[in-house]
């Protein structure tokens, strides 16, 4: 099986996060977060809104709707969502993403 990470990402904690089809590893700093995310089906995540998110898409596909205007994001683009900013999500199957979230605390480590 192709992994989309390699090993020494997949070794880290897995995130908790209730979405449909993720796979996702926790990189924990002190201050922040390092996300890496893979999808393995189609899904919807709805509206909501926390601290600064940087992202760059690795694989795939995700239509992202941020304040009300959506724009579609694949392979190697990237985006950046302003604290407190109103975003949804449309996330097809293969997207996979290094995600960098401000806030030390938005996802713990799957128990």
């Amino acid at each position: 099986m192709k992994h989309v990470f390699p090993e020494a990402i997949r070794e880290l904690p897995e995130a908790d996060i209730p979405i449909p089809g993720i796979t996702a590893y926790l990189s924990q700093d002190k201050n922040h977060q390092l996300v890496f995310m893979h999808f393995s089906q189609d899904t919807e995540v709805p509206a909501h809104s926390h601290g600064p998110q940087w992202g760059i898409v690795l694989e795939g596909k995700i239509a992202l709707t941020v304040e009300g205007e959506e724009q579609t994001y694949t392979k190697g683009d990237r985006f950046y969502i302003l604290e407190g900013e109103s975003h949804s999500a449309i996330i097809y199957a293969g997207y996979a993403s290094m995600e960098f979230f401000a806030d030390k605390d938005r996802y713990k480590v799957k128990e």
